[in-house]
C-alpha cells in the first residue's frame, strides 16, 4: 500500500497493492499499522455507503468540532471525481482544493483529515461510494459550503448536477466562518 502526500497537508492518496489472478482480486483497503506509520492515527468508528447515478453531486460537507470527522473514502462500483477543500483557518492552503478520480477500476482511496470539506460528483450510473469516519454522524454539527462557489473555483467537470436541497442552498465560502 502506498500512502502518497498531496499538496494539502495531511490529505493523502492511498494506493493499495492489488493482487489479481483468474479468480478475481484481493487488496487491503485499510491497515492500521501502515496508516500509523504515515501519521494517520484516526480511530474509525462509522462506515457509510451511498449509491448514486451519473451526474449526482454530493457536497461540500463537513462536521464541526467537537464532532469533526476524518474520512477514508473509496469507490466500490463505478467512479467519482472526489474533492476535498482545506477549511483550516491557519493552514497555508486554506480555501484550496484537491481532486482525484476514484473508481472501482483504479481502487484509489483518499484520506481526508479533520478540517476539510468533502464532496464528489458521480461519473457513472450505479456508483457505490464507501467511507470510514472517525466520528459518528451529528446533525447538529453538520455544515456545508456551496459546491459551485466562485471563490473556490472547483472544476467539477459538470454544469448542472443533480443536487439535494441542502447542497443547492449551502453557504458561500465568503460567508463561511471556519471553526477549524
Amino acid at each position: 500500500m502506498q500512502v502518497i502526500p498531496t499538496p494539502l497537508r495531511g490529505l493523502f492518496i492511498i494506493q493499495p497493492k492489488v493482487f489479481e489472478d483468474s479468480r478475481g482480486y484481493f487488496f487491503e483497503s485499510y491497515n492500521k499499522d501502515v496508516f500509523h506509520k504515515h501519521g494517520i492515527t484516526e480511530n474509525f468508528v462509522q462506515d457509510n455507503e451511498s449509491l448514486s447515478q451519473k451526474g449526482v453531486l454530493r457536497g461540500l460537507h463537513f462536521q464541526n468540532p467537537p464532532c469533526a470527522q476524518a474520512k477514508l473514502v473509496r469507490v466500490i462500483a463505478g467512479s467519482v471525481l472526489d474533492v476535498a477543500v482545506d477549511i483550516r483557518r491557519e493552514s497555508p492552503t486554506y480555501g484550496k482544493y484537491f481532486s482525484a478520480t476514484l473508481s472501482a477500476k483504479n481502487k484509489t482511496m483518499l484520506y481526508i483529515p479533520v478540517g476539510f470539506a468533502h464532496g464528489f460528483v458521480v461519473l457513472e450510473d450505479k456508483t457505490i461510494f464507501s467511507y470510514k469516519c472517525s466520528h459518528t454522524y451529528s446533525k447538529e454539527s453538520e455544515e456545508g459550503i456551496l459546491w459551485c462557489d466562485d471563490d473556490l473555483a472547483i472544476d467539477w467537470g459538470i454544469k448542472n448536477p443533480i443536487l439535494s436541497e441542502k447542497d443547492r442552498v449551502a453557504q458561500k465560502f465568503i460567508d463561511f466562518k471556519s471553526r477549524f
